[in-house]
Parts: structure tokens; C-alpha cells; sequence
């Protein structure tokens, strides 16, 4: 397969033109119809004929060879489908806020992870996305939303839909800097949050990137014991391993860490779990972000009752730790990424 145009660098990019003969002020041109969201060579209209097939035949443009789009009728959010070129599926959720648009990507088709309450790892890992792949998530969605909405601009970024991104680490940091400083989207680092797992070498290797992220940590367990189960990356970074490795990026960077924390029931939404987690995670700016756990067809694992859920929360509050419940959007179009792909999959 081709490589992707939206994977070279500007100097990858120069280099590729000169190649090809053209002078060195149609890359600039060529950077400003991939800010403008071009999906093909053909809308490259003041680029010479030849020059575009040139192009066309050393590159790919579009990432993705099909794309449905799934609507709530309860919300705003939107679900987008992709068939990846090879036939892979990936997803991304379109979310909207009093503040704005916020996107949740997949950085893997499929997860090697295995987390027992996630829908992404139970039909195993197809492949890491590259940078491209990652864009070109984006840019779907910003064509899509373009034909309503003229003046639509993605504001935030989450990196929690399908796979692990600090097991796709190269990838994922080349996907960062083309987001947050590249032609296209220009979405502040501070409006990105990236989710982990807990890959405790990387975390540190992003501490020393200078990127200035959120960094969430999904956490789900205040002992090994439990997360053991819950979690097999705990066998790896166990809490005493992990937890200090958060302290770390904290101290470094000075950015809040968010922990994730799906709440199931009979299995970690105890009271003794609320100040067990306090206790774990006391001493530095952190703030818990409670989930609703989501069903996951052939689990045995329930969402935990709404009731032990504001108890599990007040006690949280009682001993001092920032917490909020996550509010659930996209109930009704299997929202959460992971789902729509395994459905998919269980068809073929």
C-alpha cells in the first residue's frame, strides 16, 4: 500500500516534490489544502495535472475506504464508523459541549490490552494506526460536520476510543505535533487528553516531551488484587510501579493527572474502595473521573446501581479528593468505542 501524504513531515514533504521536479513553493501549497481539508490530489486545483498524478501515484490521501455515521437521538453525539483501506475498523465519537466540539479517536485497530470491562480488546488487536490514520479521523469528521455546519472546528481531542496510544507510542507522538502545531487543526495541547492503561515507561517518556497534555489513567482499582483482575497491565506496573510513575509526570509537568474509574458492581464500588483509592492516590493534583460502567455482551461484569455510585462519590468528597461522574452521551448508538467494530467483526 501507498503511504499516506498526511504522514510526511514538511521536510519529507520537500523532499518528495523536488523528486518529482516541481518548485519548492508548491509544498506550501499542497500544506494549505491539507489545512483546508482536501481528501483527494483532484481538489488540488492549482497544482499542474501532471504534478497531482505524479502525486497520486507515489501517495494515498483519503485513509479510509467507507465511512457511516451513526446519530443519537438522545444527545449531539455522533458515532463515525471507518473501514480503514486494508479492511480494518476503527471509530471515533463526535461529542458537543457548551464549550464546544470534542472528538475521541482510536489509535489502534483493535487492543492487545485485555481489560475485562472493554468492549475494544475482546475481538484481539488488528494493528496501530499510523499518524495519518489518526488525521484522517479528523479530517472525516470535519468534512462531514463542513456540509451543515461551515464554520465547525474540532476544540478538544481525547485519545481513549480503540487501542492503547502508548502502545502505538511513535505514532501517537508524530499524531500530537501534527494536531496541535501542523497546517490542519492547530487544537491547543491543552484541550488534548491522552488515556493510558498504564504503561509505565512511556508515561515517563512523555513527561520529558514538552507536551502540555492531560494525561488520564485508567485505573479502575485501588489494589492490586482487584486490578490484577480487572486490568492484566497490572501483572507488568503493578500500583506501586504505576502510581509513583503518575507523581513523576505530575512533578515534571505540572499538569493535573486524571484517573478513570469504571464503577461495577460488587467488584470495586465498595465504600472501602472509595478510601482505599483516596489513600492511594493523596499528595499530588489528581481528580477522579467516575464512569457508568458500560454493558459488555459475553461479561459477566454490571454498572454499578446508581445509588452506590453518589456513595461512592460522597465518600471520595469526604476525604478530599476531586471527583465528578462522567455524564453519559450516545446511549442509544453504542457510543463507547469498540462496540460498533465488534459488531462489525461478529458480521464477517
Amino acid at each position: 500500500m501507498k503511504p499516506f501524504l498526511w504522514d510526511l513531515d514538511h521536510d519529507e514533504l520537500t523532499r518528495l516534490t523536488a523528486s518529482f521536479g516541481a518548485p519548492k513553493f508548491r509544498v506550501g501549497q499542497i500544506e494549505n489544502w491539507i489545512a483546508r481539508g482536501a481528501l483527494s490530489f483532484d481538489e488540488m486545483t492549482n497544482l499542474p495535472a501532471s504534478f497531482r498524478e505524479d502525486l497520486k501515484s507515489a501517495l494515498n490521501v483519503r485513509t479510509v475506504r467507507d465511512l457511516s455515521v451513526v446519530e443519537s437521538a438522545l444527545d449531539d453525539t455522533k458515532k463515525f464508523f471507518y473501514t480503514l483501506l486494508d479492511g480494518e475498523h476503527v471509530e471515533a465519537v463526535l461529542m458537543h459541549y457548551e464549550y464546544g466540539y470534542s472528538v475521541c479517536i482510536s489509535t489502534q485497530a483493535g487492543c492487545k490490552m485485555g481489560c475485562a470491562f472493554c468492549a475494544s480488546s475482546r475481538l484481539g488487536f488488528g494493528r496501530n494506526l499510523s499518524c495519518a490514520e489518526m488525521l484522517g479521523e479528523l479530517f472525516e469528521i470535519t468534512r462531514f460536520m463542513r456540509e451543515t455546519h461551515p464554520d465547525f472546528r474540532i476544540g478538544h481531542l481525547v485519545l481513549m476510543g480503540i487501542g492503547e496510544p502508548m502502545d502505538n507510542y511513535e505514532n501517537v507522538l508524530k499524531f500530537l505535533r501534527a494536531v496541535t502545531s501542523g497546517p490542519a487543526f492547530q487544537i491547543s495541547a491543552r484541550n488534548v487528553s491522552l488515556s493510558t492503561c498504564g504503561i509505565v515507561p512511556k508515561i515517563h517518556a512523555l513527561s520529558r516531551e514538552s507536551i502540555p497534555l492531560t494525561l488520564s489513567v485508567s485505573l479502575h482499582a485501588p489494589t492490586d488484587a482487584i486490578r490484577d483482575r480487572l486490568m492484566p497491565i497490572n501483572r507488568t506496573y503493578p500500583l506501586n510501579v504505576l502510581i509513583p510513575a503518575c507523581r513523576a509526570y505530575y512533578e515534571t509537568t505540572k499538569r493535573r493527572i486524571y484517573f478513570e474509574y469504571a464503577l461495577i458492581k460488587d467488584v470495586n464500588d465498595g465504600v472501602e474502595h472509595a478510601r482505599s483509592l483516596a489513600g492511594l492516590i493523596r499528595g499530588f493534583d489528581a481528580h477522579v473521573n467516575l464512569i457508568p460502567m458500560n454493558d459488555v455482551p459475553g461479561s459477566k461484569l454490571c454498572k454499578s446501581p446508581e445509588k452506590q455510585q453518589i456513595l461512592f462519590t460522597n465518600t471520595l468528597k469526604q476525604c478530599k479528593i476531586s471527583v465528578t461522574v462522567r455524564r453519559t452521551l450516545g446511549a442509544d448508538i453504542e457510543a463507547a468505542c469498540g462496540q460498533l467494530r465488534r459488531n462489525a467483526q461478529q458480521a464477517t
